[in-house]
């Protein structure tokens, strides 16, 4: 019996893939961003005005996801989606909060922040996710 094709998945791996994938696109894109230890990039085009959300919040965000290739696999419509901050990926429940009400910009999600190594719907496992985000409201 041969095991072919057969390796183990490795998160540090992965993350520096991710790693890389990001900062190719961002470099082949013109674009700067901010990260955080996990791995999370993102852009501010917007901050918006007054407070920031945190993890008990009930939002309402206008997004386009998209993978580095630009194929969109999900977006909301120009009003937005509304749903609790601590119940959707932890790129969201870690970038969303850097802006405040009416602000907007990008987040660039590692897989590990992200679907990870599972297959959900139209997301390849260890998918980059991109989105462009606007806070519309919180409560």
């Amino acid at each position: 019996f041969a095991a072919v094709g057969c390796k183990k998945f490795d998160p540090k791996e992965q993350a520096d893939l991710d790693a890389a994938i990001i900062a190719d696109y961002l470099a082949t894109n013109f674009l700067t961003a901010e990260s955080s230890e996990s791995g999370l990039h993102w852009i501010i085009d917007s901050l918006g005005s007054g407070a920031n959300p945190d993890l008990s919040s009930e939002v309402t965000v206008a997004y386009s996801g998209y993978f580095t290739d630009g194929t969109v696999f999900d977006e909301s419509s120009d009003s937005g989606a509304t749903f609790p901050l601590s119940g959707v990926i932890e790129g969201w429940q870690e970038g969303i909060p850097k802006f405040k009400k009416g602000g907007g910009g990008v987040l660039l999600i590692p897989s590990a922040l992200g679907y990870g190594n599972n297959e959900v719907g139209a997301i390849p496992k260890n998918s980059v996710l991109i989105f462009d985000v606007r806070l519309i409201d919180f409560q």
